[in-house]
């Protein structure tokens, strides 16, 4: 479902004109499962690294990758200001699990934050590069995954209506 959607608005006459107009090239909006599964990928993986302007790294991936944009920046919000602090906080416990280092006790406020940086840095951006890797790598297999289930479910039921 979620697939023909995609394709749908891909070949919608106002979206064109939009692409003809801003001189994006249409192939960073095709809707085509390695565009899909690209473009799940990358945004995910920079969604789980603690930076500002996610979207805009995003973008600069864009010369070196092909993949779906909206999409990518689409993925890049799910850490928002309301999820961050809980996934920035496990990230953090997750650092300090691998790297055998004492736990201090979180805070959520930006002064402490900000106090305690050099503490939680390298725990933090650790524990970020394990769910960046684990969560984009699961979820571009679950992507093709359900991609082909649909395809096939499409081409069972072409079959079926003949």
């Amino acid at each position: 479902m979620i697939r023909k959607a995609l394709k749908k608005t891909t070949k919608s006459e106002k979206l064109q004109a939009f692409i003809k107009k801003s001189k994006i090239s249409p192939e960073f909006l095709k809707a085509n499962r390695k565009m899909i599964s690209r473009g799940v990928v990358l945004g995910l993986f920079i969604a789980f690294i603690p930076m500002p302007m996610q979207m805009a790294a995003v973008l600069l991936f864009m010369p070196i990758f092909r993949f779906n944009v909206p999409l990518a920046i689409a993925m890049v919000w799910i850490t928002n200001p309301f999820t961050m602090p809980p996934i920035y906080v496990i990230e953090y416990y997750t650092g300090s699990f691998f790297l055998g280092t004492h736990v201090q006790e979180v805070e959520m406020t930006l002064e402490w934050f900000s106090d305690n940086i050099d503490d939680i840095f390298i725990p933090l951006y650790t524990g970020a590069l394990f769910y960046s890797i684990t969560v984009s790598t699961a979820a571009y297999y679950l992507v093709n995954y359900f991609w082909e289930k649909s395809v096939h479910k499409d081409k069972k039921k072409h079959r079926h209506n003949r």
